[in-house]
Formats: structure tokens, sequence, C-alpha cells
């Protein structure tokens, strides 16, 4: 597979009201949304389709009360560069594996809190 760097490079542009605005952040989540089982093949991540998908769904709702147009136009251009990056395969995989801590085994809860409380568990 050969990469083209600008093949998903978009042009920066500004909504005009927030019904632009929201057919361009719809259009991005599709984007996602149809690219992932690419992903999960390029980056070999061990984890089902469902489990990215929804990760990503959580990702644009998080921002999902944003009130500010020009706030969602950055947004979305960062949507953009975030997809690029990831579509082109400039990114490794525990770039991509830094979105999922909860179902990566290097994720918050990998050690204990205190000695007791591990030791306690059987953890060495």
């Amino acid at each position: 597979m050969a990469i083209t760097p600008t093949q998903f490079a978009k042009k920066t542009t500004q909504s005009a009201n927030w019904g632009e605005a929201k057919r361009r952040v719809l259009a991005s989540y599709r984007e996602w949304i149809r690219a992932v089982p690419e992903m999960q093949t390029m980056y070999n991540l061990p984890m089902p389709i469902s489990t990215i998908r929804t990760r990503i769904r959580e990702e644009f709702e998080r921002q999902r009360y944003v009130d500010k147009l020009r706030v969602a136009d950055v947004l979305i251009f960062k949507s953009h560069a975030e997809y690029q990056e990831m579509m082109n395969f400039w990114k490794q995989t525990t770039h991509v594996m830094s979105y999922f801590k909860d179902e990566n085994f290097r994720g918050d809860k990998r050690l204990p809190s205190s000695f007791m409380s591990g030791f306690l568990e059987g953890r060495n």
C-alpha cells in the first residue's frame, strides 16, 4: 500500500453557522467509524471493532456541548489532522493504544496503589 501524504488532507475552513458545523462533525464521525476495520488491521489492535468504535464515540461525545462556533471549528480541524495521521500510518501502535487505557494492559490500575494492597492481592 503506497501512502500519499495528501490523500486524507482537508482544507481548513470555518463554519458559517451551527448547521454547517454539525454537518462537518457528522461527516468526520462517519469517516472515523468507517475506517475502524482498516485501523485495526494496520495497527494490529488486540480488541474488537466494536470497542474501537465505542471509544471513538466517547471522544466525540466528550465535546458534545461546545457552545462556541470557532472552538467547534478547531476541534473539527484537530479531528481531521488526527485522522490523516492515523490513516497515513504516521502513528505507532503505542500512540493508538494510549486512547484505550481501560482495555490496555498498561492502564492506570496496572500496579497496586500501596505495598500492602499488592501484598494482600498476591501480586508481585
